[in-house]
């Protein structure tokens, strides 16, 4: 190799790539910044929970209360990811799809959530259904209870993981065209077969991705729950409010046994996410077709 050459091919490589004490000095920071703020607050949350031993973390895992804040929390969570799941798709289809009056406006409304602290939400939802609330004499003459009930809890839960799932499809529908859709119409194909058969598995990764953020998110809300709860326990108390409860009791044993529970259920989440991922990357590579040699 000539020494022109090699000398052009050295500018290139040191416009290109960092010197590496930089490259380490970053990862380092990245990796201290990580220990400090995630890796060392969760592993204390575990060591605080069996500090009297697992005997005692277990009995605090089996009181009544304890197993209905699990059980509340899984439930709620149950109904507010297919609500979003349906939403999500629909308002990512319709924006994606379609030019219509108004495009712009329903898509900064998808982001309102991200915008407005939980506890706005949940006082919200106390002015609309509350007592002296918008419909709260309609809904007392029906004898319908919303606020500090489930129902009210589903709702102000649907409110601010209502954008997980449709932030995801967006970008991606967009992204994607609707070139299939159109030729899959026009060779005879139904709105439902074009969905089911082209659309849903472009979109699969987008809408498995999308669905485990905002389990994630249903699971673990405090803000706007703690609003319209009321925190009655044994009736409207999720595990994030049992939390609470028991830390004000200070019974910090329990209170970090079952917060450990919900740690748990973050981990296993992220472990869903990182197999989705990596699935998708796979799946990528798989439809990557060479040039020929």
């Amino acid at each position: 190799m000539s020494a022109p050459l090699t000398e052009g091919l050295s500018r290139a490589k040191s416009s290109t790539s960092e010197p590496v004490w930089i490259r380490y000095g970053l990862i380092t920071l990245a990796l201290t910044f990580m220990f400090l703020f995630l890796v060392l607050p969760l592993a204390a949350v575990f060591t605080e929970a069996l500090r009297k031993g697992f005997d005692a973390y277990w009995s605090a895992l089996q009181e009544p209360d304890a197993w209905y804040a699990i059980r509340l929390t899984l439930f709620v969570a149950l109904i507010t990811v297919p609500l979003n799941l349906v939403f999500g798709v629909a308002a990512a289809w319709a924006i994606a799809k379609y030019e219509f009056t108004g495009k712009a406006f329903l898509t900064t409304l998808i982001d309102l959530p991200f915008s407005v602290s939980p506890v706005v939400a949940g006082l919200v939802i106390v002015l609309v259904f509350g007592a002296n609330g918008w419909f709260g004499p309609w809904l007392q003459a029906n004898d319908i209870k919303i606020i500090f009930a489930i129902p009210g809890i589903v709702l102000a839960t649907v409110f601010v993981t209502f954008p997980f799932i449709a932030r995801e499809l967006i970008p991606l529908m967009q992204a994607q065209g609707s070139d299939e859709e159109q030729a899959g119409i026009v060779l005879g194909a139904t709105g439902w077969q074009t969905f089911w058969h082209i659309t849903l598995p472009n979109i699969k990764w987008g809408l498995i991705y999308g669905v485990i953020l905002c389990n994630a998110r249903a699971m673990g809300e405090f803000g706007a729950v703690s609003v319209v709860s009321g925190y009655i326990r044994g009736q409207t108390t999720t595990m994030p409010l049992y939390v609470e409860i028991l830390y004000n009791e200070y019974q910090s044993v329990a209170a970090f046994a079952v917060a450990s529970l919900l740690a748990l259920l973050a981990l296993v989440t992220l472990a869903i996410k990182s197999i989705v991922e990596w699935r998708h990357s796979r799946e990528i590579a798989s439809n990557v077709v060479l040039p020929p040699e």
